[in-house]
């Protein structure tokens, strides 16, 4: 045990996973209905991972070689499973913004939740949520990481469904809990083969065969594209993507940390995790590829016409996703990573922003909240503003450095198509993220006093506490400043700085796309003269086809009640009732039927009984002797 405690980066892993589930343990069980100490818990218990994080990021920042700490789990002549940390660039930067995304929310919902009298168990599940996000980020081996996976995925059920009184609640979680329970089918087959063929699940060394090229092109292959299933359903993309805009059912603290840099970016994170692995298979990359496209193009046409402003930034998720799945396909580790780096901090920024207003307005409708005085709530404005110019792509928030460094790389493709719809998907992005911007700076019917001019005292009416502005304005400088960290982050993840060429093309096209987007926005939105109708409804059909959010839902309703309920539950009930029930009857009815068949020779007659017996053993006599 001495040992834990002499090295200090073992003793601070242990403490990142030990922790969060002390707290989840302690709050449920003892103080779940004592709000204030439930409340000092669950921040003691994230606050000191969070200093740990930080303080391993420091320390390791010139990491030459990966930290691994092994403990041999399962082991045989033929399977090497083991559990323990891994500590490399990816898995600490990692590790840090889950911390902090995970801290900030803490601190915010401590405003946002005020009085609900869900609030230990509230803690409790974000306690359990950093639990198996921590795990996630600093796993050793493919099965642990599955562990703390569907961890990820029991905790996102508990908080999504939190308001379980409501119907529509306890249905997003169900579906959240199901739809991505199919992608993790796959990503369990893929684990399975790999040890099957394999025979080893260490991270570190997955990736060092692919590299090496010890492994057959077929393994690689078959394992990435099902391990590229969970994926799709933990990362939201097409076609499992519909469990996650029903998933703003539950609070806005949690669609910020679900939606920001910790569920949905597990999926993204897992193939940066075993990138070597994942790009060593052309055939998972030109899958991950189309997959990405198609869903950042279809996330973003729905976010075009959603009145929801979690709606909204729940599409402009998914669509960022297939965002950084495409920059990572496209060949480029450092691209795909450094997206979902700075996309944790502004989309965390948005979610918590609105989060404000619906707290404030008590509505998710962002036409509401503008014609109600929505911009009179100055920091949220201001904030959201930011977190929509960095998600849009402009100078010099950090998601223009990021989604410069995606375009470069499908630029770089040979196939230049890709590089085309990227440039559509930051267009339509820049589009449907100022549609909102100018509903609420520009409202063309505001509230009535707002009309007059009597407007209300704004320390009274227009305040946000200060649990709630605090982790705006850390996100927001997150926000300005992560982009200029570029070079650091590349020196840190890669070793070495790229090389970037002064590609003019690039930076035009891509700068261009982006403000085409906010000028239609201005033109549809924003303008004393616009008639705040976007463009689509110019063509109904295609404007319906997109409410109806490309008839997903239907599909999925249609496949369930064709194929799972009336295919495979139909044989399955037929299987039960006649197969398994049947034969248990069979074997019942057997032995009564054969019970009643010699009862009849059961005649209670001692006379019949000799008689028998006489006749049983002369004809035994009389076959042995025929025998001879």
């Amino acid at each position: 045990m001495s040992a834990w405690f002499s090295d200090l980066t073992l003793l601070g892993c242990f403490l990142c996973m030990v922790l969060p589930i002390a707290s989840f343990g302690l709050i449920m069980i003892f103080t779940r209905n004592n709000h204030k100490l439930s409340l000092a818990i669950s921040l003691l218990c994230s606050t000191i991972p969070l200093i740990i994080a930080w303080s391993l990021l420091y320390k390791y920042w010139d990491i030459a070689e990966p930290i691994v700490y092994n403990y041999d789990w399962i082991l045989s002549d033929f399977i090497k499973i083991p559990f323990g940390f891994l500590l490399d660039p990816t898995s600490l930067l990692m590790l840090t913004i889950v911390a902090t995304i995970s801290w900030l929310v803490q601190i915010y919902s401590i405003g946002y939740m005020e009085g609900d009298p869900g609030f230990g168990n509230y803690y409790a599940f974000l306690s359990l949520f950093a639990l198996s996000m921590l795990g996630v980020s600093i796993s050793s081996g493919l099965l642990q990481l599955y562990i703390c996976w569907e961890l990820v995925g029991v905790s996102s059920y508990l908080l999504i469904g939190f308001w379980y009184e409501k119907f529509s609640a306890s249905e997003a979680g169900k579906k959240a809990f199901v739809v991505t329970r199919f992608g993790d089918v796959g990503f369990f087959m893929g684990l399975a083969i790999l040890t099957i063929f394999y025979g080893n699940l260490e991270i570190a060394n997955i990736n060092s065969a692919a590299v090496a090229q010890s492994m057959p092109p077929w393994l690689i292959s078959t394992a990435a594209l099902l391990i590229f299933c969970g994926v799709m359903g933990k990362s939201a993309q097409f076609p499992l993507h519909v469990w996650l805009p029903d998933a703003m059912e539950g609070p806005t603290p949690v669609s910020a940390l679900l939606h920001s840099a910790t569920m949905v970016a597990a999926g993204v994170f897992l193939i940066a995790r075993i990138y070597p692995f994942f790009s060593a298979s052309p055939e998972a990359m030109a899958v991950a590829l189309a997959i990405g496209t198609i869903t950042l193009l279809l996330s973003s046409t729905i976010g075009m016409v959603a009145t929801d402003i979690k709606q909204v930034w729940a599409y402009s998720t998914v669509s960022q996703l297939g965002f950084m799945i495409m920059g990572l396909a496209a060949g480029s580790y450092f691209a795909g990573y450094f997206h979902l780096t700075t996309h944790a901090g502004f989309k965390a920024l948005l979610f918590l922003c609105s989060g404000v207003f619906i707290h404030h307005f008590g509505t998710n409708d962002f036409f509401v909240m503008a014609a109600k005085g929505g911009r009179k709530l100055i920091i949220p404005m201001v904030t959201i503003t930011i977190a929509a110019l960095a998600l849009s792509g402009i100078f010099p928030f950090s998601g223009f450095f990021s989604k410069e460094a995606i375009l470069g790389a499908l630029y770089h493709h040979p196939n230049k198509i890709w590089f085309l719809m990227g440039l559509l998907g930051a267009f339509l992005t820049a589009y449907y993220t100022f549609r909102v911007i100018f509903v609420m700076l520009f409202p063309k019917n505001p509230a009535p006093e707002e009309q007059h001019g009597h407007d209300e005292p704004h320390e009274e009416h227009y305040g946000v506490p200060w649990v709630m502005s605090i982790p705006l304005l850390v996100l927001a400088t997150f926000t300005l400043i992560l982009g200029f960290c570029q070079g650091y982050l590349e020196r840190f993840l890669l070793g070495h700085t790229l090389h970037h060429e002064h590609n003019y093309l690039l930076l035009v096209s891509a700068v261009v796309a982006a403000l085409s987007g906010i000028g239609l926005a201005w033109i549809d939105w924003g303008s004393k003269k616009a008639k705040c109708v976007g463009f689509i409804s110019y063509v109904p059909a295609l404007e319906n086809f997109f409410k109806e959010k490309w008839y997903m839902d239907h599909f999925w309703r249609w496949f369930l009640n064709v194929f799972i309920y009336g295919t495979f539950s139909r044989l399955f009930t037929y299987n039960d009732r006649r197969v398994v029930d049947g034969g248990v009857d069979t074997v019942a009815f057997s032995t009564i039927g054969s019970g009643r068949l010699l009862s009849f020779f059961q005649t209670a007659l001692l006379q019949l009984n000799l008689l028998f017996m006489v006749v049983v053993v002369a004809g035994v006599g009389l076959y042995l002797l025929i025998g001879r």
